[in-house]
């Protein structure tokens, strides 16, 4: 079989041709993608609500909006569900699904992956009525005993179910290209994205279990009442795990195709592979570290969790190190030297570039902070804070959804075969955007070292408790606006792009495939961690030793509450 180049191959990809001007995934993907787009414009609308509550502007009380927010906890829910579940899961299923097929030149079943969109879609609507009636306002984590309507639990399970069909899809296609070549190393882009998927089917058992088992029986009156703690061990099982759900699919841009956007080549395939490889056996069982002010779980177990957490560290510490190689070689390659004189030899003007270099170095901020949290001892002084959404927002917030605004930016050209949209523009929003969150993250993590709580809304009180934080609070208040403005010129851009009747030349904008420095011919580690099946394996062993030690008790033992419901 004839190997072709990275150059051959991009040009066979890209180039239009009968067998790729009307590939059938790029319409699903760009539904996936646009879908997913809406409902962060929606949730990023409420953001600066809840950033100026912070710095006691009460926005809830303006007649136009009562009308249409009830509650601040009602805001609250809707800013989380639509931008870290809704927005996270259906652009990851546009993203995840499209590149490794276009990657493995298959085309797979159509009918059932359109099917698996409708139905995430209908999840999603069937959620939302609940969510836009105030009948299930119980914020991002829905701790019980906190009840919302049935409705809610039902369509954000299927809404999960419909991703796990999407990742079953992607992993099926996969076994049918290894049988067909069993000599061969899986190209990376579908590595990294099959890798991605199996450790979401694993980490997405925790809030499947909680959704059929105790939730939606819960709600609709089925059984006399839920154990809390039972709920909570279960949410955390995935509630942590996905974060590297929504990290992973921009590891995988950072490592595929940024090194090309920047001129270079990608440092290593078989430490790609490797990080990847990590990331599935041991993202997992980290869930108890949310946990540690919770009573009846072994602290035993919670120590285990711990350091299994900061053993995640290591293969962000190897992507860190590869990456930022990547872009040295492309810089270097564009006439950069010195030691760090290369820097400004990369493509800044580049929106979609710049865009994941600026996540990039929020991610910096945010794995510190993330370790801080995964500690007991420095948990415990930050815990329920305002630091817990500040250090939320760099990661989920800038690190994951900056990454994708960036993919984007090629993504729907190279979908829809027309220009981006006021490229400059877009390049000021990802700009605004990067700042408008690292000036939110000092301002919440300022507040959280003060002890001004989190979930609080603290612009409703009579008195403000908190006037040691007066500085922080008017931070924060800035970040709302800056972040408004960004989201403006950003949406400006993607539905510019999208409405435009200017179509690019060519079929589309090319797929900046990256070619590696060291690749995977050749290499014994490649070849040995080819066996992902047997990496998921010992990853559900791993996390049935350390979930059920904790979870057996806990329901031997359950204790019962019926549940509460629109407290606001």
């Amino acid at each position: 079989m004839t190997t072709l180049t990275p150059q051959e191959r991009q040009d066979t990809l890209s180039t239009p041709t009968a067998s790729t001007a009307g590939y059938p995934m790029k319409r699903l993907a760009q539904f996936y993608i646009v879908t997913g787009f809406i409902a962060l414009f929606v949730g990023v609308m409420i953001g600066p609500l809840q950033a100026l509550n912070y710095a006691d502007v009460n926005l809830y009380n303006l007649p136009i909006l009562r009308n249409i927010i009830k509650s601040y906890y009602q805001g609250l829910t809707l800013h989380g569900v639509l931008n870290a579940l809704v927005f996270t899961q259906f652009f990851i299923s546009g993203w995840m699904f499209y590149m490794p097929m276009r990657d493995l030149k298959v085309t797979p079943n159509m009918k059932f992956a359109w099917g698996t969109y409708i139905a995430m879609t209908l999840g999603v609507l069937i959620a939302a009525v609940p969510l836009l009636t105030n009948k299930a306002s119980v914020l991002y984590t829905f701790y019980p005993p906190l009840q919302g309507s049935p409705l809610f639990y039902i369509g954000a399970a299927l809404m999960v179910a419909c991703s796990l069909l999407v990742g079953g899809q992607v992993v099926f296609e996969w076994f049918k290209w290894k049988r067909a070549h069993p000599k061969q190393i899986t190209p990376l882009i579908t590595y990294m994205s099959v890798a991605t998927w199996m450790m979401w089917i694993l980490a997405s058992l925790g809030l499947v279990a909680e959704a059929l088992i105790l939730l939606i029986p819960w709600s609709l009156g089925l059984v006399s009442g839920i154990d809390p703690l039972i709920a909570r061990t279960l949410f955390w099982w995935t509630g942590h795990p996905i974060v590297y759900f929504w990290l992973l699919p921009a590891y995988i841009s950072w490592y595929g195709f940024m090194p090309r956007q920047a001129g270079g080549r990608l440092a290593s395939d078989p430490l790609t592979r490797l990080a990847f490889a990590m990331f599935l056996l041991v993202s997992v069982p980290v869930g108890l570290h949310h946990q540690y002010s919770d009573p009846n779980i072994s602290g035993n177990m919670k120590t285990i969790h711990m350091l299994l957490t900061f053993m995640v560290a290591v293969p962000s510490l190897l992507t860190a190190f590869s990456v930022t190689a990547s872009l040295e070689d492309g810089a270097r390659q564009r006439g950069g030297g010195g030691l760090v004189g290369w820097i400004r030899y990369l493509p800044w003007k580049n929106a979609s570039f710049t865009a994941q270099v600026l996540a990039m170095i929020s991610f910096i901020f945010g794995g510190a902070g993330g370790i801080v949290n995964a500690s007991a001892v420095l948990d415990s002084v930050v815990r329920n804070t305002a630091w817990i959404p500040g250090h939320f927002h760099i990661t989920v917030g800038t690190a994951t959804t900056l990454s994708f605004m960036g993919i984007a930016l090629w993504f729907i050209p190279h979908l829809t075969g027309k220009k981006l949209f006021a490229p400059k523009l877009a390049l000021f929003s990802v700009w605004a955007w990067f700042w408008g969150m690292m000036i939110f993250a000092v301002g919440m993590h300022w507040q959280g070292l003060l002890g001004v709580s989190r979930r609080a809304q603290i612009s409703a009180m009579a008195q403000n408790i908190y006037d040691n934080a007066h500085v922080p609070q008017v931070i924060t208040g800035i970040s709302g606006v800056v972040l408004l403005v960004a989201s403006l010129a950003f949406f400006t851009t993607l539905f510019g792009t999208l409405l435009s009747k200017t179509v690019s030349d060519g079929e589309d904008v090319k797929i900046p495939w990256s070619e590696a420095i060291s690749t995977h011919e050749d290499s014994k580690m490649a070849r040995r961690l080819e066996a992902l099946p047997a990496l998921w394996l010992a990853a559900f062993v791993l996390v049935g030793l350390t979930y059920g030690p904790v979870l057996i008790p806990m329901i031997l033992g359950r204790n019962l509450v019926p549940g509460y419901t629109n407290l606001w």
